[in-house]
C-alpha cells in the first residue's frame, strides 16, 4: 500500500506542537482518533505497542525523518498520520538530526510482507531531498497529499 492511499487531509498536520518524539507520536495518534481512523478506546493499546517498538529500536531515520510504526492484532487496516515539525523534534535519528517529518503507521499484525513493502515504499519516497523540503514547506494538508500522490505516480512505487 502506498502512503497516498493511507493518508487523507484529516491525518496530516503541517505544524506539530510536540517537543519530543513521545509527544509527536501522541499528537499523530490523536489525529487518527479524531479522524475516526481508529477507535478512541484503542488509544492506550496503540501507544503501548508503538512505544514498545520504539524501546526496541528508535524509528528515527536519516535526513530529518522519523517513521514510528507498530503492528497490532486490534488494527484491521493500515492507517497512518503525517506531521511536519519545521524546526525539528529530537527523535534519536540515525544521523542525530532532529526529525522534521514524522509519519506514524499502524498496521494489522497479519500480512507482514505487505508491511515491509509499505515501509520500503515510504522510505524510498522520503529519500528524495526535494520531496522532503516540499512537504516541510507546504502550509496545507491537501498540498502535502498532492505532493505524496504525484511523487508516487512519478516513481511507480511498490503498488500492491
Amino acid at each position: 500500500m502506498q502512503l497516498g492511499e493511507i493518508l487523507h487531509e484529516g491525518v496530516i498536520k503541517t505544524r506539530l506542537e510536540a517537543g519530543n518524539k513521545y509527544e509527536a507520536i501522541e499528537e499523530l495518534l490523536d489525529l487518527l482518533i479524531e479522524a475516526q481512523d481508529i477507535p478512541g478506546d484503542l488509544r492506550d493499546h496503540v501507544m503501548e505497542v508503538v512505544l514498545e517498538r520504539e524501546k526496541s529500536m528508535s524509528t528515527g531515520m536519516d535526513h530529518g525523518v522519523a517513521l514510528p510504526h507498530a503492528s497490532s492484532e486490534k488494527i484491521d487496516d493500515i492507517v497512518g498520520a503525517l506531521g511536519v515539525a519545521p524546526d525539528g523534534i529530537p527523535f534519536e535519528t540515525l544521523d542525530g538530526q532532529p526529525a522534521r517529518l514524522v509519519i506514524l503507521l499502524l498496521m494489522p499484525r497479519r500480512n507482514y510482507q505487505g508491511h515491509v513493502r509499505t515501509l520500503a515504499g515510504i522510505a524510498h519516497l522520503l529519500a528524495n531531498p526535494g520531496f522532503r523540503e516540499a512537504v516541510i514547506n507546504a502550509t496545507e494538508p491537501k498540498t502535502i497529499l498532492r505532493l505524496v500522490e504525484n511523487a508516487e505516480k512519478r516513481e511507480g512505487l511498490f503498488k500492491q
